[in-house]
């Protein structure tokens, strides 16, 4: 029967959710997280009660000799011994090879890291020079700049310097050119009259969002050099550390042998080397 009893279906009791005018307050609390959370609030206030009662009646010239060796922290904690027993010298020598095969797999990846970032600068320093970017040790912005006059004699006139307050700089040093203007002669009604070749607005301003798109193309690229540089630096330096780490753990390891091939410093500051063997 009960099987039959579990084979048909039930009704779903579901919990009731927080109304909506109270949905800021969370989820709506239950009894059962009510129960744990009164547990919880009596348990503490059960131990600071006992706690109160033992400031209470505590005796200030309780003394016993066990105070004589023991410390105490600054919070008030007992430090006492944890039973951690001293390692034997074989062990540790074990320990510190281990130690050194860690920091010699670290520095082998390290190493692996530096040369791929060595590869990647260098082939972006190729790539500067090819594209004109970097040409004897002077950096370039790309793009040209180029100012339309309306004849001779306002080419004559124009000063390129007068536009280096434009571009904060050298006008020169900023790719400014200066644009020939190509004067024609009209055959009837207007000879010897200039008239300069002048191009669209809109072709204006297409090879201007032209340059400004190819100088951020050309920022970004720097910049990623840049934090390429960087990382290469950092890596040299983290590779330089571990493989001089792993120098010093083989000298203490070569010190701490039953027969020492190395000499060294005691804790005295007494210097001392190992003996020679007999020719």
């Amino acid at each position: 029967m009960s099987s039959m009893r579990n084979a048909i279906q039930r009704r779903n009791h579901r919990e009731r959710a927080q109304p909506l005018e109270r949905q800021k307050w969370g989820i709506l609390e239950k009894h059962k997280d009510y129960s744990l959370r009164a547990r919880d609030y009596n348990a503490k206030q059960a131990r600071l009660k006992i706690l109160r009662e033992k400031a209470a009646e505590r005796n200030p010239d309780e003394f016993y000799f066990g105070m004589m060796s023991s410390k105490t922290s600054r919070g008030g904690q007992i430090i006492a011994d944890r039973g951690n027993k001293a390692l034997s010298q074989d062990a540790v020598r074990l320990l510190k090879t281990q130690d050194a095969g860690y920091l010699r797999t670290m520095a082998l990846v390290e190493g692996r890291k530096r040369r791929k970032l060595q590869a990647a600068v260098v082939m972006g320093e190729v790539g500067d020079r090819l594209s004109g970017g970097l040409s004897g040790g002077e950096k370039k912005i790309g793009g040209n700049h180029m100012v339309f006059v309306e004849g001779k004699e306002e080419q004559k006139a124009f000063d390129v310097q007068e536009l280096s307050g434009a571009f904060g700089g050298d006008a020169k040093a900023l790719g400014v050119k200066e644009l020939h203007a190509e004067v024609e002669t009209e055959d009837k009604g207007n000879a010897g009259k200039p008239v300069a070749n002048r191009q669209s607005r809109k072709a204006i301003e297409k090879k201007q969002q032209a340059i400004k798109k190819e100088q951020a193309q050309r920022k970004k690229i720097l910049r990623a050099q840049e934090a390429r540089r960087k990382m290469l630096e950092v890596t040299m330096t983290r590779e330089r550390e571990l493989i001089m780490a792993e120098r010093e753990l083989e000298l203490q390891r070569s010190r701490m042998g039953k027969t020492p091939t190395i000499g060294g410093t005691n804790k005295e500051g007494t210097k001392w080397k190992c003996r020679e063997r007999k020719r």
